[in-house]
């Protein structure tokens, strides 16, 4: 990969195999790590340790050999795969607001004899009740008390804040890149399992960062939708001018709203709900980070994939829908069809700077 979790500004992966089994939960997607980092568990992101992995590919095909059908999505069988191979023994599963074949993941690991917490965000936001039964559900699995959950969120609120100023740092001074931006956001699903460490790091990366030079670039343009699992697409587009500003799940995952409770922070976090909710929050975010275009990376065999529909509608911008299956390296087809995509952006932006001044 052109940016790896190993370089010596961005956060680290857990060494797995140095740590205490019975100490690791893995999670399938953001949930409230407050409570597992609380009750002294180590929490993994499943989707964190497949993309990184050297041979994240053949993690796809050793979970097609053991019987997951191919036209299921590459994430889950990534996360079935990881799962073996360090011998997860406890998973905290979402069955509902995130990936609708999370439910058949944790079954065939309950049928592997994996321990598997399920957890649940509402259909609707404002369900706030199902929200904190399902809360203080966890903890009561978990054996912690709630109350030190509470206090953990206050802890990681203040390494959050580092995170945010990256992001701050990507469309403000124009300091970080895109893919930067996307590997600490994204890692901000787990604190990378060690949130000491990560912190630590944090401070050394803005550091280092104060000190550069704005970044040089044509457009500023915005990544929506889930995750990408293509390894070179921030590099790609960072080399035909396009500067990206935005990355949207991303930036949830770091919990970008001041709160108070677990209960607010998890109610404001826009991934699990309802796409206007999403909506929304691109559309404010376009305003304000000077976004000429969005690109929607939408995962093959995804049931998100049916929004693309919605932001089209709501949505008053080029967007071009970008399709992957499996982790790699950007093709041909792809390639040409970003380069069109941020041409075209680049000539409407030239036009309009010409109107403009005449």
């Amino acid at each position: 990969m052109d940016l790896t979790f190993n370089d010596h500004l961005l956060p680290t992966l857990p060494a797995m195999n140095d740590l205490p089994e019975d100490k690791i939960v893995g999670i399938t997607s953001t949930i409230p790590v407050e409570i597992v980092f609380a009750a002294g568990y180590i929490p993994v992101d499943l989707n964190n340790i497949f993309i990184c992995d050297t041979h994240p590919y053949k993690m796809v095909e050793d979970a097609e050999s053991a019987g997951l059908p191919r036209n299921t999505c590459a994430w889950i069988k990534g996360m079935y795969s990881v799962t073996r191979k360090h011998h997860i023994r406890k998973i905290i599963s979402v069955v509902q607001g995130d990936c609708s074949n999370n439910q058949a993941l944790m079954e065939i690991f309950q049928s592997e004899g994996i321990q598997t917490l399920p957890f649940a965000y509402p259909h609707s936001r404002t369900d706030t009740a199902f929200l904190y039964n399902q809360l203080v559900r966890l903890a009561d699995a978990l054996k912690v008390e709630y109350s030190k959950a509470e206090k953990m969120k206050k802890h990681l609120d203040a390494i959050r804040k580092k995170v945010h100023e990256i992001d701050r740092l990507t469309w403000v001074e124009n300091k970080v890149t895109g893919g930067e931006n996307h590997i600490w956001t994204v890692s901000a699903s787990d604190l990378m399992g060690d949130y000491t460490i990560f912190d630590e790091r944090a401070t050394r990366f803005l550091k280092r960062v104060h000190d550069r030079k704005p970044i040089e670039y044509d457009l500023r343009i915005g990544l929506i939708g889930i995750p990408p699992i293509c390894e070179d697409l921030y590099s790609f587009l960072s080399s035909i001018g396009a500067h990206v500003v935005f990355n949207e799940i991303q930036r949830q995952f770091s919990m970008p709203y001041p709160t108070k409770t677990l209960l607010e922070q998890y109610s404001q976090y826009t991934y699990p709900y309802d796409v206007f909710s999403r909506i929304d929050d691109i559309q404010h975010e376009i305003k304000q980070r000077n976004i000429r275009g969005l690109i929607h990376y939408v995962q093959s065999f995804c049931h998100r994939h049916i929004h693309d529909v919605m932001i089209r509608k709501h949505i008053q911008l080029p967007i071009l829908t970008l399709d992957c299956d499996r982790p790699g390296r950007l093709d041909g087809a792809m390639k040409t069809r970003l380069e069109a995509f941020i041409e075209m952006l680049k000539t409407d932006k030239a036009e309009y700077t010409t109107l403009i001044r005449t």
